[in-house]
């Protein structure tokens, strides 16, 4: 792939792809993502599921149902958020079931590097200002995997200018940031404004939410919710700013 074209042949070119098929994984072909009308907000999750790859429209069914009532909190309804945002995924197309056939197979970390050169493309291309992770795979592009659920969401990273690179994974380049202040270490938290040192469009705020799937109990408990809860009110914040 060449690292200039446009959105529209990196589709045509993503459309086309048969890696992880050709190095003999089995996998629904055809790849889910969705491109909406706006410029700076993007969605990254694991991987698409099985009515996902039917009707090629991430977060269809279940999974998205609870996405979406989360994101009401944050004053987006669906279609707006659809119609705006940029989502895809770690990997493109559905893994199919797990061996145990309960839930769907997990990609493989070498179906991920088989699929990243793809999502860095995507990266580049819409170069985001808010960046979801939504899910396991997706938070640990950022976040160590020894890291737990309960001390990440609730809490987003903010890239000023000067490191703000949509390929820039490095969290100790990262402010800290919680619903209605900012952190950096040794010094005081202060609230985040229109005056801020985070009120800038050419910084980046990358937010981290749970898979929203049926089948991750982590959501349904109550002490849970509220961190669900202080990552919507982050996200109010980060779109008043953005505004």
């Amino acid at each position: 792939m060449t690292p200039a074209i446009g959105f529209d042949e990196l589709h045509d070119e993503l459309r086309g792809c048969r890696r992880c098929l050709e190095e003999g994984y089995w996998i629904a072909p055809g790849p889910v993502f969705s491109r909406g009308a706006g410029a700076g907000l993007m969605l990254i999750g694991q991987a698409p599921g099985p009515t996902e790859a039917i009707v090629k429209r991430p977060f269809n069914a279940g999974s998205g149902k609870r996405l979406f009532k989360w994101l009401a909190e944050a004053g987006w309804d669906e279609a707006e958020f659809r119609a705006t945002a940029y989502m895809t995924a770690i990997t493109k197309c559905y893994p199919g079931r797990s061996d145990s056939g309960k839930g769907d197979r997990v990609a493989t970390p070498f179906e991920q590097a088989l699929c990243r050169p793809w999502l860095e493309q995507e990266l580049r291309l819409v170069n985001p200002r808010l960046l979801i992770l939504v899910g396991g795979l997706a938070i640990k592009l950022l976040y160590p995997a020894t890291m737990r659920l309960d001390e990440i969401i609730g809490t987003a990273a903010y890239f000023p200018p000067e490191v703000a690179d949509p390929l820039n994974f490095d969290l100790s380049q990262a402010k800290i940031v919680a619903s209605g202040e900012w952190r950096v270490a040794g010094e005081e938290a202060k609230p985040v404004t229109r005056h801020s040192p985070l009120a800038t469009r050419h910084g980046r705020f990358v937010v981290p939410l749970p898979h929203p799937s049926g089948a991750s109990l982590w959501p349904n408990k109550p002490e849970n919710q509220v961190l669900i809860s202080r990552a919507m009110a982050l996200l109010r914040e980060i779109r008043e700013i953005e505004r």
